[in-house]
């Protein structure tokens, strides 16, 4: 009587800039003797084993940190596909889409230049991108922006109201 032993061997390495890889061989063969299993799979679980190690150590591209940010600012917001948690199509943006779709609407709207707003992220947080800002970040830049640029003062006399009739 012939016995199947499946043997899989995976892995997954992180790699800079949230991006990983995995490699994963699997192997079938048929043993005769039942008292060979565990002989067997040992010697395949090794075999295996050295087959991904060797073959993972070659990571092919990684996309350096910022990959993709710099046009994705520079073009606005133009074409750019979004995927709801913070990613546009070229590069990762750390704070939600609102914000990203905000900051980009207040550079096109003051004509804001692209290293103007860089060098402000860099001033109130360090950050070498915009994109890298996360939510809590994006937002202090955006009142920035809208203090600095766009915003309108309460007029005399009110107390600005949310839209749920609370002041601030």
């Amino acid at each position: 009587m012939a016995l199947k032993l499946i043997a899989n061997y995976s892995k997954r390495l992180g790699l800079p800039g949230y991006s990983s890889h995995q490699f994963s061989v699997s192997v079938e063969t048929e043993i005769t003797n039942v008292n060979d299993v565990a002989g067997e799979a040992s010697r395949l679980y090794l075999t295996l084993q050295k087959s991904v190690d060797s073959e993972i150590q070659q990571t092919g591209f990684v996309p350096s940190e910022g990959y993709g940010t710099a046009d994705v600012l520079e073009k606005g917001r133009g074409g750019h596909p979004s995927g709801g948690n913070g990613t546009s199509g070229n590069g990762i943006w750390k704070c939600s889409d609102k914000q990203k779709d905000l900051i980009l609407k207040l550079m096109d709207e003051h004509s804001l230049a692209k290293a103007d707003v860089q060098n402000l992220a860099r001033e109130m947080f360090g950050a070498s991108e915009v994109s890298g800002l996360n939510k809590l970040q994006a937002s202090g830049l955006i009142d920035r922006l809208i203090e600095d640029n766009g915003g309108k003062p309460p007029r005399r006399g009110t107390t600005p109201r949310y839209s749920n009739g609370r002041s601030r």
